[in-house]
């Protein structure tokens, strides 16, 4: 074998391993994550945390915060149907878990739709999130700070044209950022790696990325120290567990049922044979 073939099949091994340990981890200690979600997304965000081993918190009362999230083990922030009755909470809960010393994770969605969500998502970011996970259109508006004319959930741009937005949101937020796509993009604003796992078909079921991200911060909840391959290994794992699901579906909603259970059901054979991530 070729040295560079054979690097990069070290790599992948390694990658793989973390990727199960961390998911042994998740399944062994069932981390506590704060969900302050949309709607939409409460029902697969949660059975996505639970399928994966962690318990999901779906509490978002500011009358709460100061109480329940200083105790969570991750915070998961999703701006989806956000509302001025919302945000008070949001940012709340985002001090305090900073604080506390809880990882927290921000799910820009439709950053760029308005200039009201736009101003929400810059002032969240502004707090010290662990990880900022978006489509490509919803980073490059947060780098940019800029209102664009995208589809509101769906993105316009591929995550490879989000890689330089998200390097410099990277810097400029000190958070690790994650850019869903045909190929998830994660970076430090240095560093970038690849993750190339997943189905077409999951953009066809509302909330995967939602839940996606929900997962991310269950991870990083494991190993808050190594927030970069937390992210990747969760953005793999969920992408196997749709490539399975879709051996088994016959459409999105067959696809929704099989993920949840891929979820539960991966073991490590499946995740070291499958499992893709590459530096970029």
């Amino acid at each position: 074998m070729e040295p560079d073939n054979l690097n990069k099949e070290q790599d992948q091994n390694s990658w793989a391993v973390n990727a199960w340990t961390l998911l042994s981890k998740l399944r062994d200690q069932s981390p506590l994550i704060q969900c302050i979600t949309n709607f939409v997304s409460m029902d697969l965000m949660a059975n996505t945390l639970l399928s994966a081993g962690a318990s999901p918190a779906m509490i978002h009362s500011i009358e709460e915060i100061q109480d329940f999230t200083p105790h969570v083990h991750a915070l998961c922030i999703n701006v989806g149907t956000l509302s001025p009755a919302w945000l008070p909470a949001m940012r709340e809960a985002a001090q305090v878990a900073s604080k506390a010393g809880k990882p927290w994770v921000l799910d820009p969605v439709a950053a760029g739709a308005s200039s009201f969500r736009l101003k929400a998502c810059l002032e969240l970011a502004g707090l010290k999130p662990s990880v900022i996970r978006g489509n490509g259109s919803e980073i490059i508006a947060l780098s940019k700070a800029t209102i664009g004319a995208t589809k509101v959930l769906d993105s316009s741009h591929e995550s490879m044209d989000a890689m330089e937005a998200a390097k410099s949101l990277a810097q400029s937020s000190g958070a690790i950022v994650a850019v869903s796509g045909a190929v998830d993009i994660i970076t430090d604003g240095h560093r970038v790696v690849g993750a190339h796992n997943g189905v077409s078909m999951m953009q066809k079921i509302t909330a995967t990325g939602c839940a996606v991200t929900a997962l991310i911060a269950a991870f990083v909840a494991v190993d808050p120290s190594h927030a970069l391959e937390a992210t990747a290994s969760a953005l793999s794992i969920f992408g196997i567990a749709g490539e399975m699901g879709m051996a088994m579906a016959k459409g999105p909603a067959s696809l929704r049922m099989h993920l949840i259970d891929s979820v539960y059901n991966l073991d490590q054979a499946a995740v070291s044979s499958r499992l893709k991530v590459t530096s970029l």
